[in-house]
Order: structure tokens, then C-alpha cells, then sequence
């Protein structure tokens, strides 16, 4: 160890959560360390994660609109895929950002340590430089944002047809056919992307549905879609075995009634779920608890059994989002600051930013019947909105999930184009504790996607303007 620096608060890892907290505890007048491994900040989600999936579902979005086009008597011929260009504009567009959050990181006055962090004592770091040098940092209040990476499963085999969440990204090339292995929102957008390049995507999901945990009347409409845009898609079926041949992978799939089958794919992606990096942080130096999915332990405020030390992201428990991240962070900074800060928020939004995108926040339907919660319902079907209709997207749904005698509203889903811009006015409400009667007088501009919001809480009184559904009395 070669120098020892000081700082009143040190960041482990400058994503969402890490960059967030390091910029809120700046801008309260606080010294900061903020540390990651990358040139600049972002993390997975900038770099290996929300930002390029992003960009590349914008891509595929595009050839499906050409696609879709011929409706209204326009047209295209077959999309010339330049893939370099692709990759090219989509590093281009996470260089931007970083480039970005490294100049606030500048201008905040943040040091910022590309390298990696382990504890050697609940106040002191030590430093790992690319370049093999190292120093020790001292600190009196360290907020931990590590993030997560893929979770390995089964029946692994090393090979360069064998792809994660990280490396699909990467675009190498676009195989004839692909194995998804996983229903959820990660295997479900890459898979979206796959498929809409020209791929014959299968997806294998070991549930009965799409997006586990999905209320099944927000998923309806996307699975539709999905039935003509991939290969196939099994559920409750597993992948029971994998073999690697010189020209293919042969995946043995085990269907619900305990058949297997043998399938041969060009390349097999593997998306079960993500897990916390709280691994190689030396945290056994510490007294922060690690419970047994690999989660940092945290109370309201993000503090861990260490008193100095705090956990924010997807290491510190789900839901694994940026912006829950983002926000945990900024109540850590505020916590050390000396503010009266909890995370205590009453709806997290949750957006698959798939083609239709699927979006709900607070109180499920689904959530609701295992509570044996009394809710009430309502629903307004975007085949009735004159929006959805000029956009050729009636297969959407709107859907608000409220107290049964006060109408507080404490959910909302949202299935259809643009459902991730719109969750955030249920989210609002929720947290403000609205009423339906609050959206229903609302006023929405006409035409648009978002009337459909004030619509759905009209339906709780029977008096939508384009659906007729008198209430029961």
C-alpha cells in the first residue's frame, strides 16, 4: 500500500444507485469517493444493461413499424442490416451518457477512483488500480451500490454458443435460431430484439405464463403480439440437458408431463434472473449481514448492521431496478447528511419495455388475491381509444386497482405502446394517496394514449365517456 487518501463518504460502485448517491451527497456538502471499475461512471445498467437494450429494442421496434406500415397502404422493402453500424451507434450512445456522468462527477467535485474496492475494516477500503497499484482509503461512512450480474443456471456448458444478458448485447452476429431460456422481462426484450433481426427465437419458460408474477390480463396482449413475432414459445417445460455439437447446440427440453424432446439451435440465451455482487467486498471484516440469496441486509433508512456503512441497488434486495436504485441512494446520502430520510415508497414502478410494453406500480391484482384483499377493478380497453386506433395499437389495456370503499387508488397496470411513459402518473397517485375521483377530473388532453388513465378511473364510477360499463349498484 502505497497512500492513504481520506474522504468523509465512500461509494462502491457508480451505477444507478452508486453515481446517484455519490452526486446527493456532493451536492449536501459532503466530501466524496465514488469507485468502480469502469472509465466512468453508469454501471451494468449504462453499459451492459437498460441504455443499449434500449437502444437496440429502438432498432427493432423500427423494422417492425416498416412491417406494420403495410396497413395503411405503405410499403418498405427488407431492412439492409449494416450490424456494425448497429453496435457502432449503440456504443456511441453509451459513450455519450458516460462521457456525461464522468464530466458531473467533475463538476460536483466527486474523486472519482476507476478500480475496485474490499474492505479491510468498517472505516477503511482498500484500493485495486487497473495498473496493479494500490492504496488504502479511509472513510467514515462507505455506501455499498456493487449491483448484480446473471445468474448462472443448470446444466452449463462452456461454450461460445452459450449466451447471458451481457454478451447478447454485444451483437456478434444474429443466429438463425436462438433458445431463450426464461420468460421474464430480460429474456423476453432480448428475445424481442433477436427475433425482430431475423432470428427463429424459441422461448422456454418453466412457469405457465409470460412475466411471472405479471397480473395474466397485462400480459394477454403482449403474448398475442409475441405468438407472431417468435418461433415458439414453452411453457412449463425446462431445459433438462445441453450438449454443444460442432455445428449446434442440443438443448433436451422436459415438458410438463415429464416428455423430453431434443432441439438443436444456432445459439441458446440464458436469462433466469440476476444475483447481488456482495461477494468479493471482504465484507466478513465488517458486521454487515448477508443473507442467504446473497443480499446485503438494510433497515429503512439503508443502513446495514454496520452503523457507517450503507446498501443501496440491486445488492441491497428487489426489486432489482435503476430507479429504485437511484432513489435508495439519494435517501443514503441524505441519512448521512443527517436528514430524517427512510425508503419507504408506496408504489415502484415496473416497465418491460417490450412491443407492446408492459408497465404496473403499488398493488397488484395478483398481489391482491393471495392477500384475499377486497380491490375493485376497473379496466378500459384501448380498442376504445381513438389514439390507439390512429397508432394501429387497440390491443392495449388500462387498469386501475382501488380501495372499494374509499376509491383510493392503489395500483395500476398499463399494457400497450408507450406504457412505460405512462405508469409514472399511477405512481404519483398512489403516492399522493389520490382518489379515482382525482383522475377522473382530472383533464387529459385529447387525442392521446394517457386519456386512457382517466378513463379507467371514470369506469369506477360508470360514467366513461367511451366505454359503457354502468356500475353496479
Amino acid at each position: 500500500m502505497t497512500e492513504t487518501l481520506a474522504t468523509h463518504v465512500a461509494v462502491v460502485g457508480a451505477g444507478p444507485g452508486g453515481y446517484a448517491a455519490a452526486f446527493h451527497a456532493a451536492d449536501l456538502g459532503m466530501d466524496v469517493t465514488l469507485i468502480d471499475v469502469e472509465t466512468n461512471p453508469g454501471g451494468t445498467c449504462l453499459y451492459r444493461g437498460c441504455i443499449p437494450s434500449k437502444a437496440l429494442l429502438h432498432v427493432a421496434k423500427l423494422i417492425n413499424d416498416t412491417r406494420d406500415a403495410a396497413e395503411w397502404g405503405l410499403t418498405f422493402g427488407a431492412p439492409e442490416m449494416n450490424l456494425e453500424k448497429v453496435r457502432q451507434k449503440t456504443h456511441s450512445v453509451v459513450e455519450q451518457m458516460t462521457r456525461g456522468l464522468g464530466q458531473l462527477c467533475q463538476a460536483r467535485r466527486v474523486r472519482y477512483l476507476q478500480a475496485r474496492a474490499s474492505f479491510l475494516d468498517s472505516k477503511t477500503l482498500a484500493i485495486f488500480h487497473q495498473d496493479g497499484s494500490e492504496e488504502v482509503l479511509h472513510a467514515e461512512y462507505t455506501i455499498i451500490a456493487s449491483g448484480s450480474r446473471p445468474t448462472l443456471f443448470g446444466p452449463l456448458i462452456d461454450s461460445p454458443r452459450l449466451m447471458n444478458s451481457t454478451n447478447a448485447l454485444q451483437m456478434e452476429e444474429i443466429p438463425d435460431t436462438l433458445l431463450v431460456v426464461g420468460g421474464g422481462y430480460i429474456g423476453l426484450e432480448l428475445g424481442t430484439v433477436y427475433a425482430s433481426l431475423g432470428a427463429k427465437v424459441t422461448v422456454v419458460e418453466m412457469t405457465d405464463g409470460l412475466l411471472p408474477g405479471a397480473d395474466r390480463d397485462l400480459v394477454k396482449p403482449l403474448q398475442t403480439r409475441l405468438e407472431n413475432l417468435m418461433h415458439g414459445m414453452l411453457f412449463r417445460t425446462k431445459v433438462a440437458e445441453v450438449k454443444e455439437q460442432e455445428t449446434c447446440i442440443c438443448v433436451v427440453l422436459e415438458g410438463p408431463d415429464g416428455t423430453r424432446q431434443t432441439h438443436q439451435f444456432d445459439k441458446v440465451l440464458v436469462c433466469v434472473g440476476r444475483k447481488p455482487n456482495s461477494s468479493g467486498l471482504n465484507l466478513a471484516s465488517t458486521k454487515v449481514v448477508v443473507n442467504e440469496r446473497g443480499f446485503i441486509e438494510v433497515d429503512l433508512a439503508r443502513r446495514t448492521a454496520e452503523p457507517n456503512i450503507f446498501a443501496v441497488g440491486d445488492v441491497a434486495g428487489e426489486p432489482m431496478l435503476a430507479h429504485k436504485a437511484s432513489a435508495e441512494g439519494r435517501v443514503a446520502a441524505e441519512v448521512i447528511a443527517g436528514h430524517d430520510s427512510v425508503f419507504e415508497p408506496m408504489a415502484i414502478p415496473a416497465v418491460v419495455f417490450t412491443d407492446p410494453e408492459v408497465a404496473w406500480c403499488g398493488l397488484t391484482e395478483t398481489l391482491a388475491e393471495k392477500q384475499g384483499r377486497a380491490v375493485r377493478i376497473t379496466r378500459f380497453p384501448w380498442a376504445a381509444s381513438g389514439r390507439a386506433s390512429t397508432l394501429s395499437r387497440p390491443e392495449g389495456l388500462t387498469k386501475l386497482i382501488c380501495d372499494p370503499e374509499t376509491n383510493q387508488i392503489l395500483g395500476m397496470g398499463i399494457a400497450g405502446a408507450g406504457a412505460g411513459e405512462l405508469i409514472a402518473e399511477g405512481a404519483l397517485a398512489i403516492e399522493m394517496g389520490a382518489l379515482a375521483n382525482d383522475l377522473d377530473m382530472t383533464i387529459h388532453p385529447h387525442p392521446t394514449l394517457s386519456e386512457t388513465v382517466m378513463e379507467s378511473a371514470a369506469v369506477v364510477f360508470g360514467t366513461s365517456t367511451h366505454l359503457y360499463r354502468p356500475r353496479k349498484k
